[in-house]
This record gives structure tokens, C-alpha cells and sequence, in this order.
């Protein structure tokens, strides 16, 4: 099993014991998310020192104030790590509103041009934007392998999936509320599903009264697979064939 999308640097307890944990549980690849400068430090620090482990870095849309052209150079440099395999997470969040719209739209639209450089997966956040981040997206992602991580657009699916976008389901999708999630993680075709745990948050719904960890990508998984009809072992493979063609991590 692999977690497509997770943040290490703010998860508990610390990395060995979360890391132990995962392998356990038969997690074989992790991607973390550096989010902004001070994060990208901390998790080139943790792609060196594991070799499961590997990374999206980028700005977030609620730490876009300030994206300039000094940070896309400097996003440039460390987006050359052997081991960093996909830009983002980075995309529009109107909910919090913790960055200004302009500063917001002009990181999306850098990280999009990051990504087309060095011809890495984009990995996309959106909140209460959608139409803009889908508009965004079709008018200057052209060419670039977008993953919608977190997916959130239910409504919306056939419109992605006609775009060639992956979709990554995190353990919202396993909440009772969330019925139209579950309906679309059913269908998703097997070559565009990916799974994710976006720890800390977002715990599967057996562990709601826990701190999320990338272990637990194998409940998201679990319920996923039961969704699709697709026992564990047939879905496991589906999603950890993708994110090796994506990330080009190997098996």
C-alpha cells in the first residue's frame, strides 16, 4: 500500500515510530508535503534520511502571501531533489481565507509553470473554489499531470476525469456524511485512483477519535476497495501501480 499525500513534519508521535508503524501496517511508500520554505527544510531532511519516503513541495494556497519570483526560484532548487517527485500541494482555498485571492492565484499559476518545467505531477488543494481551480486548471495546466488530492468535487468528477486528472480519496470519503465521496471513489477508473491519508487530519472513520497517520491509509483503502467491489489486494495494487508511474518511485 502506499499514502499519496501526507505531512510527516506536523504528524506525532516523531517519524520513527510513525514510520515503523506504517511498514507494519504494509505501507511501502510515503509522499510528504513541504508546504512553504521552513517545511521544504524539514522534509528534505526526512527524504534523506528514509528511503520510503519522498516529496511534494510548494505553497500551500493558505501560505501563498508573498509568492514571488524569489520563491519560485527557490522552489525551482530544491524541486531538484532526487527524491522530490511532485509540486504542491498548491491550488485555491477560499474557506479559511488565510492569503489574499491575488497572492493565492499567483502561486497556483507559478507552481503550475514549476511543474511543466520539471515535468512533475501538480498536486492540487481546493477549498470552496471550485469552478476557479477547475477553470485554472483547464486554461494553463495543459499538458501538466494534475492529482486532485483530498478529492472534495463529487459533482465534478466526470469533468476531471475527462481532463486526465487523478483522483486521491482521504479518510473523509470513509465518513457517513460523505455519501456522494463514496459514490465517486466507486467510480473512478483504475488507472486514475489514488489513495492518501492527508495526516494528521482527515482520521478514517474506525480511527475518528485519533491523530491521522500514514498507517491508516489502509482503512481509507479498506473502505475504498469494498466500494468498488474489489477486494483489498486487487485495490492495493491499482493504487500502488499509479503512484509508481506518477512518482517513478518503483515497487
Amino acid at each position: 500500500m502506499i499514502d499519496s499525500h501526507t505531512h510527516l513534519a506536523s504528524c506525532a508521535p516523531d517519524d520513527e515510530e510513525l514510520l515503523a508503524a506504517a511498514r507494519a501496517a504494509g505501507v511501502r511508500r510515503i509522499l510528504t508535503v513541504g508546504m512553504d520554505e521552513e517545511s521544504w527544510r524539514v522534509v528534505i531532511g526526512q527524504i534523506d534520511a528514509h528511503d520510503d519516503v519522498y516529496a511534494a513541495l510548494g505553497r500551500h494556497p493558505n501560505l501563498a502571501t508573498g509568492y514571488d519570483e524569489r520563491v519560485g526560484e527557490e522552489l525551482r532548487r530544491v524541486a531538484a531533489h532526487p527524491k522530490c517527485r511532485a509540486i504542491g500541494e498548491t491550488g485555491l482555498d477560499y474557506f479559511r481565507e488565510h492569503a489574499e485571492p491575488d497572492d493565492q492565484r499567483a502561486a497556483f499559476r507559478g507552481q503550475i509553470e514549476i511543474a511543466r518545467e520539471t515535468a512533475k505531477p501538480l498536486v492540487i488543494h481546493t477549498r470552496a473554489a471550485d469552478d476557479e481551480t477547475i477553470a485554472t486548471l483547464r486554461d494553463h495546466a495543459e499538458g501538466v499531470t494534475v492529482i486532485l488530492h483530498c478529492f472534495s468535487m463529487p459533482d465534478r468528477l466526470h469533468e476531471c476525469l475527462d481532463r486526465g486528472w487523478y483522483i486521491s480519496f482521504a479518510g473523509n470519503v470513509t465518513y457517513p456524511r460523505n455519501e456522494p465521496l463514496a459514490l465517486a471513489a466507486a467510480a473512478v477508473p483504475d488507472e486514475r485512483l489514488l489513495v492518501e491519508t492527508d495526516a494528521p487530519y482527515l482520521t478514517p472513520q474506525r480511527r475518528r477519535r485519533e491523530r491521522n497517520q500514514p498507517a491508516y491509509v489502509v482503512e481509507t483503502a479498506r473502505f475504498v476497495a469494498e466500494r468498488r467491489d474489489q477486494t483489498y489486494e486487487e485495490l492495493d495494487a491499482v493504487v500502488t501501480a499509479n503512484a509508481d508511474r506518477l512518482f517513478g518511485w518503483g515497487t
